[in-house]
């Protein structure tokens, strides 16, 4: 088995064995699926013409990607708060073994947590409203929305390892990402470069219809966010590297 196996199966067995960890995406899905429900029951008479079927399809995930967040944060940042990390620097002679096996965890667990959420937020709208889901670009919106998951969950894993902080990126990451990015989108003059936050990039990819002042497509959204992942997920292995670095003077 390689080291990048042994590292994966540690690190399973961390995220069974901790609440904390295994209840984030528990959390997420209850509030992606269930506000979704609640609001596709709440509004199934309503037939306003022109409206995106995503808007009702994702309501929840307004709410549910904080938890989404926290799990990314978790994976690693609980670590850095208990000192743990060093622990598992010590045990896993290469660094970057580690952080692959932290990455492939937290890109399976936001994949699997993704295809749930996202299938049954669809089933929810199309039992309540009547959603017919051979409606053009929904496919493309149900795969955007399996993606988004894992995206965000290895930025944020990646942006919390760049920290080296657990509080510091919980209390950076979670409000920017419920309220932050939410008003600079907002605010005239910042929006147009606002639009191509992570965040704002990914959950315009979900969405069926255009909208008027994005200047990018639904697919480049989620390939801005892509961009975004791979570039905290660099610089999160970059921190890692120069911890273990100082951890040997």
């Amino acid at each position: 088995m390689t080291t990048t196996a042994h590292a994966l199966r540690a690190e399973r067995i961390k995220f069974a064995t901790l609440p904390s960890q295994w209840t984030a995406p528990l959390v997420a899905l209850v509030l992606n699926t269930g506000i979704t429900a609640a609001v596709g029951l709440a509004y199934a008479s309503d037939t306003t013409p022109g409206e995106d079927p995503a808007n009702t399809v994702y309501y929840g995930l307004n709410f549910g990607h904080v938890a989404v967040a926290c799990l990314g944060i978790l994976l690693i940042g609980q670590e850095f708060n208990t000192r743990m990390i060093d622990v598992s620097l010590t045990a896993v002679p290469r660094r970057r073994h580690l952080y692959l096996a932290k990455l492939t965890l937290g890109a399976a667990l936001g994949l699997l947590l993704g295809l749930a959420s996202t299938t049954l937020s669809f089933l929810a709208v199309a039992t309540t409203t009547g959603l017919d889901l051979t409606t053009p670009g929904l496919a493309r919106s149900f795969l955007a929305g399996v993606l988004y998951h894992p995206l965000l969950v290895v930025l944020c894993l990646g942006l919390t390892s760049a920290l080296g902080n657990f509080t510091a990126a919980l209390g950076l990451l979670t409000p920017t990402l419920f309220l932050g990015t939410t008003w600079l989108t907002a605010i005239p003059g910042i929006r147009e470069a606002a639009q191509f936050l992570p965040d704002r990039a990914g959950q315009y990819a979900l969405r069926t219809q255009a909208e008027p002042g994005i200047h990018y497509s639904h697919c480049t959204g989620l390939l801005i966010m892509l961009l975004w992942t791979t570039t905290a997920a660099y610089a999160g292995l970059r921190a890692l590297r120069r911890r273990e670095t100082s951890a040997h003077r």
